[in-house]
C-alpha cells in the first residue's frame, strides 16, 4: 500500500506538478531578469563586495551579518542533491542537462533577488536578531494571513522535518558503505551534534556555517580543480559534449531533447532553490542598511551551488567518463569517478563531503523551519518540542527507508514554490522600486540606506520606519 501510494506520489510530482513548477519557476527568473535589467549579470563584483566587504559586516550583540545570511543559506542549499543529484541527471539525461542546469542558474538567480530583497523589506524584529521569509511578506505584502499559514505548514514539512531525515538517511548509508559505521549510531551521533548547534540559537547556527561551509566548499573545488588539472587536455572535449548534447540533433529525432531539459531544469531548480521561498528565511535574519544588498548577496548564493558546486559534480564524472561506470548512479558514481582520477582517496573524500555538506543541509534546513514556526508562536516551549522533534526525526531517518517521505516532500516543496512564485509576482512592483533606490544612491557614492517611503507601493507599515 505504501509502495503504490508512493508511485502516485511521483508520477503526480514528476508528470504534473513538476511541468507546471519548472515553467512557473523559468518564466518568474526570465520575468524578474528584464524587470530588473538583468541585476544578475551587471556588476558581479557588486555582489562580491557587498558579501565580504560590506559596510553591513558588523559585529554586535545578536547581529548577523550578510556573509552569515548567505552560509546559512548556502548550508540549505549545498547538500546531497550536488554531488548524488548532478550524477544522477548525467546519466538519465545525458551530459547535456547540465547546460540546462547552468542556463536555469542564470535567470533563476533574478528570482532569488526579487524573494530576498523582499525578506528584507518586510522582515521583523525579533529580539536582537531579525526573522522574516515569505510568509511574513505574504502576510503584510499581500495581507493574505491565510495564504501565509498555508506556506509555513508546506515548509515546516518539507525542510526541517522531511529533508533532514533524507539528508541523514543518505550520510548514514554513505558512511555504512564507506566505512561499515551502523546507521543507527550514525543517527545518534548527529541528533547529538545537531542539537548541541540548534539549542544554541539563530547566532550558533550562523557562526557554525559561515565556518564549515566555506571551508569544505573550498575543498571540494580544490579537488576538481586538481582532476581537472590532471585531465586538462581533455576539458574542451567535455565542454563540447555538454553543449553538443544539450542540442543533440538524434535526441530531437528521438523525442527525448525534452527530457534531457527537464532533467538539467529541474536539477538546477531543486539545487539551487531559486524562486523556491527557502533561502528568504535566511536573507532576511542580515543586519543591513539596504534591501537590496541581501538581493545581491544571495544571488551570489545560487551562483556558488549550481555554476561552481554542482558544475565541480558535473566535470568529475565527465572526466572519468561515466560510461565506463554501467549501473552506477548517484553517489557512487560520483565515488567512483574521483577514485578512478586520484585512487581510492577519491572515495573516501566522497563520504566525507556527502557527511559535511548534508549535515549542514540539516542545520540550514532547521533553522528555516524555526523562522516559520516563529511565525506562530514564540513560547520557549513550543521551540523546545520543536528542536526535540527534528533531533529525533534525525535518528529516524537515518533508519528506515524514505521513498515515501521524500515523494511527499517534494509534494510539499512544490506546493510552497508555487505559492512563492505567485506572492514575488505579485510584488514585483516593491522589488523595481526598492532596486530603482539602491542604484539611485549608488550613482550618488552612496553607501545605500533604505527608508520604505522611498518606495511609494509600500502600503505596509514595516520595520524599516
Amino acid at each position: 500500500m505504501l509502495e503504490n501510494l508512493s508511485q502516485q506520489v511521483a508520477f503526480l510530482n514528476d508528470h504534473f506538478l513538476g511541468y507546471i513548477l519548472v515553467a512557473m519557476l523559468i518564466g518568474s527568473g526570465i520575468y524578474f531578469t528584464l524587470a530588473t535589467r538583468f541585476v544578475q549579470w551587471l556588476n558581479p563584483k557588486e555582489m562580491w563586495s557587498l558579501l565580504v566587504g560590506s559596510e553591513d559586516n558588523i559585529t554586535g550583540t545578536g547581529h548577523i551579518s550578510p556573509f552569515q545570511a548567505f552560509a546559512i543559506s548556502t548550508a540549505s542549499r549545498v547538500g546531497t542533491g550536488n554531488i548524488a543529484g548532478v550524477a544522477l541527471a548525467i546519466t538519465t539525461g545525458g551530459p547535456g542537462a547540465i547546460f540546462w542546469m547552468w542556463l536555469i542558474a542564470i535567470f533563476g538567480a533574478a528570482s532569488s533577488f526579487a524573494e530576498s530583497t523582499l525578506a528584507q523589506i518586510y522582515k521583523v524584529k525579533s529580539g536582537n536578531t531579525f526573522r522574516g521569509g515569505p510568509a511574513y511578506y505574504i502576510r503584510s505584502g499581500l495581507k493574505s494571513k491565510r495564504l501565509a499559514m498555508v506556506f509555513s505548514i508546506m515548509l515546516l514539512l518539507t525542510f526541517p522535518l522531511a529533508f533532514s531525515s533524507v539528508q541523514a538517511n543518505t550520510i548514514a548509508q554513505s558512511l555504512q558503505t564507506t566505512f561499515h559505521f551502523s546507521p543507527l549510531i550514525t543517527g545518534c551521533v548527529l541528533s547529538v551534534l545537531t542539537g548541541a548547534i540548534i539549542f544554541g540559537g539563530l547566532k550558533r547556527i550562523a557562526t557554525f556555517s559561515a565556518i564549515i561551509v566555506p571551508i569544505f566548499a573550498l575543498a571540494y573545488i580544490a579537488i576538481t580543480l586538481l582532476v581537472m588539472l590532471l585531465n586538462i587536455i581533455h576539458i574542451p572535449h567535455v565542454i563540447s559534449l555538454i553543449v553538443s548534447d544539450a542540442f543533440s540533433l538524434q535526441k530531437i529525432a528521438a523525442g527525448t531533447l525534452g527530457a534531457t531539459v527537464m532533467i538539467g531544469a529541474r536539477r538546477g531548480l531543486f539545487s539551487n532553490e531559486a524562486g523556491m521561498g527557502s533561502a528568504p528565511n535566511a536573507a532576511a535574519t542580515a543586519h543591513t542598511s539596504h534591501p537590496v544588498k541581501q538581493g545581491y548577496v544571495q544571488m551570489f548564493g545560487v551562483f556558488v551551488d549550481t555554476l561552481i558546486i554542482c558544475s565541480c559534480t558535473a566535470f568529475i564524472v565527465l572526466l572519468a567518463d561515466y560510461t565506463h561506470f554501467p549501473g552506477l548512479e548517484g553517489i557512487a558514481l560520483t565515488q567512483a569517478s574521483l577514485a578512478h582520477e586520484i585512487g581510492s582517496f577519491g572515495s573516501y573524500f566522497v563520504s566525507i563531503s556527502v557527511l559535511l555538506f548534508a549535515f549542514t543541509s540539516i542545520i540550514g534546513n532547521y533553522y528555516y523551519g524555526q523562522s516559520n514556526l516563529e511565525f506562530w508562536s514564540r513560547r520557549r516551549r513550543v521551540m523546545f518540542v520543536f528542536r526535540l522533534l527534528v533531533c529525533a526525526i534525525i535518528i529516524v531517518g537515518s533508519v528506515i527507508e524514505l521513498n515515501l517521505a521524500w515523494g511527499l516532500a517534494d509534494l510539499c516543496m512544490t506546493l510552497m514554490a508555487l505559492i512563492n512564485i505567485y506572492s514575488i509576482l505579485r510584488l514585483r512592483k516593491q522589488v523595481c522600486e526598492a532596486l530603482k533606490d539602491y542604484r539611485a544612491q549608488r550613482r550618488e557614492n552612496k553607501n545605500p540606506v533604505f527608508h520604505a517611503k522611498s518606495v511609494p507601493c509600500i502600503t505596509q507599515e514595516t520595520w524599516w520606519e
